[in-house]
């Protein structure tokens, strides 16, 4: 079944002496807004992070994959898309039946690799063809995620566990970059139309939720282990074409007077604060479908200055809203 509705995403998690998304034409640093000194995560690397975990857990095929030959060179582009073609009797060389021909070939691309590849009909693609190419517009796209809080990027030292050359007698040195603790907030749509060309199911989607928390939570790598999903929300539309926007924007981290954001390290250093999220809810509730919500046990929320413990659900059904929960994960 395809969505017909229209869906915002808010997602949070954090992360703890680590780099969440390196820059690798910066020394590999976590990526810094200077202006703010908020940390930026880009949403390749959330999407990525789907990918694997769709790939790797969930036995689903990926279309966007890093595959090798055998003599260790990596598959181009044009070769990925020839893997999803099947064998055709060769057409006449005119030019009409030579343009049919490709239009064809462009047909069977889109309808395999849609009919294959999970992540092509959540976030579409664009595969090059030695004619012509196949463009998908995906319809679910994320921002770039931002932390709520002002980070500290700090430098760390250390020996490697071999010589840098034969004969020496010292080991060589190596440094890193990560960040004490960054809790980045990400916001996405589901773009009800753009599901149509790409036949997103709603299967697909409840995949989708499953990736972002358990994907996150499953990241085991040295730069990322410890990456602790938080909240994860959609609002469900009933209206067409319409959505509020901005969700993330109505979320704050709040410290206690003595606490710089800087210097938070963990999420029990915080309460974040859905007040402003719960203001525009309320406001346009009559045209809110459901809000689907899983929020960790940690995650302390006030709204306005309002303790509200981990209870977010309760707070968005005293709001009137059909508040359900994520199923399956």
């Amino acid at each position: 079944m395809q969505p017909t509705n229209r869906t915002e995403i808010l997602f949070c998690y954090d992360i703890k002496d680590n780099n969440p998304n390196g820059d690798p034409l910066d020394g590999n640093k976590p990526r810094i807004d200077e202006a703010t000194d908020t940390n930026i995560v880009t949403d390749v690397r959330l999407k990525r992070t789907v990918r694997d975990y769709l790939k790797d857990f969930k036995s689903q095929e990926i279309l966007i994959e890093q595959i090798e030959h055998d003599d260790g060179s990596i598959q181009t582009g044009i070769e990925r898309a020839m893997n999803f073609l099947t064998p055709q009797k060769e057409s006449s060389t005119g030019e009409k039946n030579k343009k049919e021909g490709i239009r064809a070939t462009e047909e069977m691309v889109r309808k395999n690799v849609l009919a294959r590849c999970i992540d092509a009909r959540l976030f579409g693609c664009t595969l090059p063809l030695e004619s012509g190419s196949v463009t998908l517009t995906g319809p679910v796209q994320f921002r770039m995620g931002r932390s709520l809080n002002r980070v500290e990027l700090t430098r760390i030292k250390g020996t490697g566990a071999f010589a840098a050359k034969s004969g020496a007698g010292q080991n060589t040195f190596r440094e890193e970059y990560i960040l004490p603790y960054s809790f980045i907030a990400f916001y996405g749509i589901v773009n009800e139309n753009a599901a149509k060309d790409t036949e997103l199911t709603t299967a697909d989607l409840a995949l989708l939720y499953d990736g972002l928390w358990n994907g996150t939570k499953n990241l085991i790598s040295r730069s990322k282990i410890g990456q602790t999903p938080r909240l994860l929300l959609a609002v469900t539309y009933k209206e067409n074409n319409y959505h509020i926007g901005d969700l993330d924007k109505a979320l704050a981290l709040r410290t206690g007077a003595d606490l710089k954001e800087e210097q938070v390290r963990d999420v029990s250093d915080f309460t974040l604060d859905v007040g402003g999220l719960l203001d525009l809810l309320k406001q346009k509730a009559e045209k809110i479908l459901n809000v689907t919500v899983k929020a960790d046990s940690r995650l302390h929320v006030s709204a306005n200055g309002n303790d509200l413990g981990n209870d977010i659900s309760g707070a968005l059904r005293n709001l009137g809203l059909d508040v359900v929960p994520f199923e399956g994960f």
